[in-house]
């Protein structure tokens, strides 16, 4: 695992779910590798009252049931959608929910403008076809067609992205679950055709602030449960979501760097602050274009971390944190420069004389950054 740039779930928990089949005596939907409650728990994490002889990490912070009915939901015949903004986890969600399932999360499809039917359905390999024609051996199947053969789970990523005949073709699939391959002479049997084993379906997510980009028909709707992940409010949450990617962070890069709780601290009240002045602007103009999520404060703390490993004092300080927000968050110039540096002065200069703490710092590394960009 450690020549991985980035370890699927699967892999990066593999011992952990070797021992959670070992122990796991609960009925199991079709082929899967974990029963719905120990999906549940390896995604969620062990309490005490399991009673298990080792503790299981929460590795997706968020409410249990929007959890649980997503194995529910697969553990049925349709499909999952998992709609919401950016930066709320679905994806991260739906390649634990994979590997827990069939111990495979790589089977996807990444839905873009440029997505085509090939990538759902099958293409060729052309130097086969010209010497041995047309053949299930010269077919090269998607990571959908793979899935159905293997009875696992497809990943289908920002669905809404993806043109109208692409959403159309998962019609198909998410109905009949068969795919027909008309290209092949059927001998009789059922040569040309790729049927589903059980256990196959489809997780696909939709980012919601894509509406209107490309509108699910409403044929397709009705072949998935929508499971709507909300942006994560609470204070207490989205710490521990920082806290638990940070030391991820930390371990991935062999990093020995202090993180101290009171910069967390900052961090976390600056987007709460951001995100709030974005709540009352009267228009787009007077917002970030950063969608403030959870994930877009952990790229700012990452970018820091980073900073203050590679070029600063091995510690991380309130004028690197400022600096990495600054430079992270402006996207627009000069609009964001100019709403940042309105809650530098409005928000951040009143609090750093009010509280003291790290909060003075912070400031002054926020203004630097500005007048660096400007």
């Amino acid at each position: 695992m450690s020549d991985l740039l980035r370890a699927p779930a699967e892999i990066k928990y593999a011992e952990e779910l070797d021992w959670l089949e070992s122990i796991d005596d609960n009925p199991k939907p079709f082929s899967w590798r974990l029963s719905p409650k120990m999906v549940r728990l390896f995604i969620l994490g062990s309490e005490r009252s399991d009673g298990l002889d080792r503790e299981v990490s929460q590795k997706w912070f968020g409410d249990r049931s929007f959890v649980e009915r997503s194995i529910v939901t697969l553990a049925s015949d349709r499909g999952l959608l998992l709609i919401g903004d950016p930066g709320t986890g679905k994806s991260w969600l739906a390649e634990l929910l994979s590997a827990a399932i069939c111990r495979n999360s790589t089977l996807v499809v990444q839905g873009t403008a440029g997505t085509t039917e090939d990538h759902i359905k099958y293409s060729w390999n052309v130097s086969m076809v010209i010497a041995k024609g047309q053949s299930r051996e010269s077919m090269i199947p998607s990571p959908i067609m793979t899935a159905m053969e293997a009875g696992s789970i497809g990943r289908f990523e920002e669905l809404t992205r993806s043109t109208s005949d692409v959403q159309d073709a998962l019609i198909s699939i998410l109905s009949e679950k068969y795919i027909s391959v008309p290209e092949l002479e059927s001998g009789g049997g059922d040569d040309n055709i790729v049927f589903a084993k059980p256990g196959f379906s489809i997780i696909a997510t939709a980012n919601s602030r894509d509406r209107g980009v490309n509108d699910l028909s409403s044929a397709l709707k009705r072949r998935f449960n929508f499971v709507r992940i909300p942006v994560v409010t609470n204070k207490k949450s989205e710490a521990e979501i920082v806290r638990f990617r940070t030391e991820e962070l930390l371990r991935r890069h062999s990093i020995d760097l202090d993180v101290p709780p009171t910069l967390l601290d900052v961090l976390l009240q600056s987007f709460a602050d951001l995100r709030a002045s974005a709540a009352a602007a009267g228009s787009d103009d007077e917002k970030l274009e950063s969608a403030l999520s959870t994930a877009e404060q952990i790229g700012v703390l990452e970018d820091a971390v980073l900073h203050s490993n590679f070029f600063g004092e091995r510690a991380l300080t309130a004028r690197t944190l400022a600096s990495s927000l600054v430079g992270s968050l402006t996207r627009r110039e000069p609009e964001d420069l100019a709403i940042l540096n309105k809650y530098l002065h409005g928000v951040v200069e009143p609090r750093s004389k009010e509280e003291g703490g790290s909060w003075p710092e912070f400031l002054e590394g926020g203004r630097d950054a500005i007048a660096t960009l400007s």
